[in-house]
């Protein structure tokens, strides 16, 4: 087939936008609330007079192949060439009645099937929970029969808003233990839309998952989820080392964990805490006298807020050099305006440029308490200067460079 040919809209560019839109949601929600866009046009990029004079044949072949495909479309012709080659009739469009049409030709008529089915048995648990189907169309086919359960625990949450058990405790027929922590992004949209509020219905990834530690909000999602509704939750603890050897807390034990709460209230002879986000990191941070290291967990600062003593000591936060790292510090900054970055900075990303990685989801934040030299690489990575959605991640770093620069830092 010619180059020209190439360019005409064939049956597999028309049933490819066709699947764009179920893809989009938008076939499904046009069976659950009819818009009025159909019968939908969809135009076809189709020959001209003068390609049909240089290679008739082609054209031929294409008219033929979209003829011999409708069935679900009906196709509305134009005339091209009167004047040059003579009257011929092209398919300039084609024309879906209904939206099932459509998704017959998209090959999808079974799963829309289905999809009419669950939201059917979702509207008979509350007629509300049909809005959320038909927000989350796509979501509803993957997760099926799950997603009649999540109704019926959300049914139930706005039922119970205050269940003081734990999560796994909760004694509904059919739901198993670990059901409601696994599916607790859907149980809260479902909320939402039955007329609750929560502030965690977006999808992964989203702001909601970012709390603003001013807020003092539960440090994880399951936590946060637990205390939106009532739920026990266990206890947040926090890990920290002891890095002078000559300090006892604990007999000769270096390495603890406690609860946010009986961290608040330590009493320690401490100068230097050292945050960092790797577990080996942490586990190979070198002795320092009168400093602990302590072993973060990301977004949420619930249990440094509260720690007062803080306060008092140096802090100083070691984070992957990527936007999300730099959001963490701005965002534990808004707790502790003290703290300082370790290794956060233009001369060790450029030193490291052969493990340099990929930020799946760069953050485009703008952040107000960053240093001017720290504010000089987030905008560097969130622009792309470095390279597209650069990241260091701190265990990449080379132990010596680490080291060395450790010391300088940590160093009487």
């Amino acid at each position: 087939m010619p180059a020209e040919a190439s360019r005409w809209t064939g049956v597999a560019e028309l049933r490819s936008a066709s699947r764009t839109a179920w893809n989009r949601g938008v076939l499904l929600r046009e069976l659950l609330e009819p818009t009025g866009a159909y019968p939908r046009r969809r135009p076809l990029k189709k020959p001209t007079a003068a390609q049909l004079r240089t290679d008739y044949a082609a054209a031929h072949e294409w008219v033929g192949e979209l003829f011999r495909a409708a069935g679900d479309f009906v196709l509305e012709t134009v005339e091209v060439g009167r004047t040059t080659i003579g009257a011929n009739e092209v398919p300039a469009a084609a024309i879906f009645a209904s939206a099932r049409d459509e998704i017959a030709f998209a090959g999808k008529t079974r799963d829309s099937l289905r999809f009419l089915s669950l939201a059917d048995q979702l509207a008979a648990l509350d007629p509300r929970l049909r809005g959320w189907a038909l927000k989350r169309p796509l979501e509803l086919l993957e997760l099926g029969e799950n997603a009649l359960t999540a109704g019926r625990v959300a049914l139930w949450l706005r039922e119970n808003p205050s269940p003081e058990v734990y999560v796994r405790q909760l004694s509904l027929p059919g739901v198993h233990t670990k059901f409601v922590e696994t599916h607790r992004r859907v149980i809260d949209a479902m909320i939402a839309v039955l007329g609750a509020e929560s502030d965690d219905v977006g999808p992964a990834g989203s702001a909601a998952d970012v709390p603003d530690p001013v807020l003092g909000t539960a440090r994880t999602a399951a936590a946060r989820f637990a205390e939106r509704h009532g739920f026990l939750h266990p206890p947040e603890r926090v890990r920290f080392r002891v890095l002078d050897p000559e300090l006892s807390i604990l007999g000769s034990v270096r390495d603890l964990a406690v609860t946010a709460e009986a961290f608040s209230t330590l009493e320690l002879p401490i100068d230097r805490v050292v945050v960092t986000e790797n577990l080996v990191n942490f586990l190979a941070l070198p002795e320092c006298p009168r400093t602990l290291a302590l072993f973060g967990g990301g977004y949420g600062f619930s249990a440094l807020r509260d720690a007062g003593w803080l306060r008092k000591c140096a802090v100083h936060y070691w984070g992957d050099l990527d936007t999300h790292g730099f959001q963490i510090l701005d965002q534990l900054r808004a707790v502790h305006p003290h703290v300082s970055s370790l290794l956060m900075d233009e001369a060790t990303l450029l030193a490291h440029r052969e493990i340099w990685g990929a930020e799946p989801s760069p953050s485009r934040a703008t952040l107000t308490r960053l240093t001017d030299a720290e504010a000089a690489v987030y905008r560097g990575l969130r622009e792309d200067a470095y390279g597209p959605a650069l990241r260091l991640e701190q265990e990449l770093i080379r132990w010596d460079w680490a080291l060395e620069r450790l010391n300088l830092s940590l160093g009487d």
